[in-house]
This record gives structure tokens, sequence and C-alpha cells, in this order.
């Protein structure tokens, strides 16, 4: 591979489109990326007009992601794009991703990675049989303050992990503004679009994995309560679980888009015998580390003596600059990139560049919501296990079961009476 920029194209991400311009900005940031193509939306005249305003060719601009990735095979290798970043409601995760993949294509793909844990496992398969790479926008594990937090852990600075406080609080959906239009609102609360989560798939799964990424500790088990607290909702917009994580510890997670006059307020505390960390992202180059023996300590980000190696590679401007979200979404994309690049040369990739979330943080994250739903509605279960693909295997054969008992015990008639 000469030295280049990767080509980059989208699904998704016009004009009309909050996201799509935040995905542009920040895999524009450090000069490794270039938009060369895309569709960017499902109607042709939205898809042309944007791709005309990012100063694309005609000829690269496509009605359909069917058509730009059949195109785009056709292509020179010096030419086609190298990846697609795809910006959709969950519905529409899937088949661009998959599309993508078995035609060469890297992916990167907004969270939660599909519309069902089942697409999920398939896209894992393709991307284990395929050899490359899909990344997923987990945007608050890519903060500096954070690779801070994960670090601190890491080196046993907290001593023995023992309580995980998460929460991600915002206001926005209070009321039923889905009904207005013109907004955002309307997939995000509609489940033929976000799947069977609202809040929890939304934000929900920030915070699971926001605390999972930084102790290093799988949740085992959760105890949820899901509530739609706004009339005439038909899926959850705000939740809340505690939650049993590897090696004993405990923790809380709160989730709620009806939390009145909070913007995007997620703050994670983790507690050891030793020490604890606090983090808040709407002031995010700030780490707060407490101690029994010694004052607070305020840790600020910037390029200093006192932060860890990671936290340095993910900050680009001295102390006292502000770094926020989209250059979060710059780090992911960044690492991403060298990634890929690496590949393309038959190197190996370092180990830095490595971190950014998966496929395999993907799939679990529409496990979390697998088990959160299953818990969240299940008052006869206080304490729900990890739903993985084999314990909705079994989940399944068992109602297969139950139904057939219960049509055995009903009589032939009852059947009938049915139809």
């Amino acid at each position: 591979m000469k030295n280049r920029k990767l080509r980059m194209g989208m699904v998704g991400g016009g004009s009309d489109a909050f996201i799509g311009a935040i995905h542009r900005r920040a895999a524009f940031m450090d000069n490794q990326i270039e938009l060369v193509c895309g569709c960017f939306s499902v109607d042709p005249e939205i898809s042309k007009s944007s791709g005309l305003s990012y100063y694309l060719p005609e000829d690269r601009i496509y009605s359909t992601y069917q058509e730009m990735f059949e195109h785009e095979m056709t292509l020179p290798e010096g030419e086609r794009m190298d990846f697609v970043t795809i910006v959709t409601p969950n519905r529409w995760h899937f088949e661009p991703a998959m599309m993508a993949l078995e035609r060469g294509f890297h992916v990167v793909v907004d969270k939660p990675m599909t519309f069902s844990l089942e697409e999920a496992k398939q896209l894992q398969k393709k991307v284990e049989e395929t050899g490359l790479i899909l990344a997923l926008t987990h945007v608050y594990s890519a903060y500096p303050a954070v690779k801070e937090a994960k670090e601190r852990i890491a080196r046993g600075e907290l001593g023995t992990l023992r309580r995980v406080y998460v929460e991600y609080l915002q206001g926005w959906l209070s009321d039923r503004i889905e009904l207005q239009g013109g907004n955002n609102a309307g997939w995000r609360t509609d489940p033929k679009r976000s799947g069977k989560a609202g809040c929890i798939g939304d934000i929900g799964t920030h915070a699971w994995h926001l605390s999972e990424y930084i102790t290093g500790l799988k949740v085992l088990e959760v105890c949820a309560d899901l509530n739609a607290f706004v009339p005439g909702r038909p899926i959850d917009d705000d939740g809340a679980a505690f939650l049993r994580y590897e090696n004993g510890v405990v923790g809380t997670l709160t989730a709620s888009q009806v939390a009145v006059g909070e913007e995007n307020n997620i703050r994670i505390r983790i507690y050891g015998d030793k020490g604890g960390l606090e983090w808040q992202q709407q002031e995010p180059n700030t780490l707060y580390a407490k101690w029994s023996n010694k004052p607070t300590e305020v840790i600020r980000m910037g390029n200093n003596g006192f932060i860890g190696d990671m936290a340095k590679m993910n900050t680009r401007t001295p102390g006292g600059h502000p770094e926020g979200f989209i250059e979060a979404f710059a780090n992911i994309y960044r690492n991403f990139a060298h990634t890929v690049m690496s590949i393309k040369k038959g190197e190996k990739p370092c180990e830095e560049c490595l971190d950014f979330p998966t496929v395999y943080d993907g799939v679990r994250g529409m496990q979390f919501i697998e088990t959160m739903v299953e818990a969240g509605y299940n008052e006869n279960v206080k304490w729900q296990k990890w739903i993985d693909d084999r314990t909705l295997v079994n989940q399944y054969r068992n109602e297969i079961k139950n139904v057939s008992l219960l049509l055995f015990l009903a009589g032939s008639d009852s059947i009938c009476s049915k139809k």
C-alpha cells in the first residue's frame, strides 16, 4: 500500500442528519481519512444534494447502498473506498455492514451494532471469516480521562474493586416529541426501527460499555427495571439495574431520557478498598481520585507529565484546551485507520492502535440489551444471568417445549379455536 489516506464511504449521514457530520469531522481530524463516496439518505435527492455539498463527484453519489457497493467493486483498487461508515437507525445497520464485509470493505458502525443479537452474531462470524475490521463507535471509551482511569485501575491503584456507579441522564424525551417530526426521536422510540429497547439500547449501552471498559470486568447478572413514563410511548424511556460483575464487584446503572433538564450527563464512579475514581462527560478533562488517607486529587488531562501513556496517546492539545466529544470520536477513527493501514501493509498493528471497540463489543452490547429487557419485564426473576447466544437458544427451545405442552393439555379444540 502506497503512502495515502484511507478512502471512506458512508451509508446515511446526509445533510439532515446530526451524527453524520460528527463522524466526518472526527474521521478527518488526524488527516488519515478522506470521504470519496456515499449513499447519504434513503431519499435519492437528499443523498445527491448532500454528496454535492461534500464536494463529491456525481458518479460517486449513490441512490442506494447496494448500488454503492456494487459500483465501488468495479473501480480499480487505487480508487475504490477502503471502508464504509454506517450511520443509520439501528434497523438498517446489519444489511449494509454484511454486504460491505462480503465485498472486502472494512466497517465503522454506530452502536448498538445491530437490530438483534442474531444479526450481531452473524457479523461476528463474517468478521472472523474475512479478517476484516469492524469498529463500533462507543465514543465515551475514547476520552483521555477514561483511558487514564482504565490504566490506573489496571495498575491496581484502587486496590480490590468493590463497587461501580454509572449513569447516563438525558431529558430531551420528557415529552412525546416523536409525534412532532423533524427530530431523531421518531426512530428511537419505534421498536420497529430501534429494536426491543429504547433508552436502554440508545444510551444504556454506553453506560454499560463504559463500566466494563474502565474496570476490565464483565457483567454476569442484572436485576433490572424498565419504564415507559411518557403516555403512549411503546418502548422504554427510562431504566435502572443492579449489576454483578466478575470478581464479586457490584454496580448500579441508571439510564433515563426523561430526566427533565439533563443534557448528556454520563457519569461513572468506581471504588476499591484503597480509593475511588470519578469522571463526568460534561467535564471531560477532569478525573477525580479519592483516598481515605489524603485529600482528593484533581487530575487534569493535557500533554503533561502527570498522565499515563494511554491518555497521552489520545490527547492532542496542552492542558487547559478542552478536548471533548468530536475528539473522542476521532480517537476511534485514528486507531481504526492505523490498524487498517497496518493490515494493508502486511504489518502488525501496535497494541495502542487496537484500542477501539470491535465486533465483539457489539455482540456483547446486544447481549446486554437482551439481558436488560428480559430482566426488566420479568417479575418472576430477580437476578437475570447474562444472555449469550447459547442461553437464547436454550430459552427459545424451552419456550417451544412449553407451548407444545400447553397445546397438548388444551386439546385440539383449543388449537382450532385460536384461528
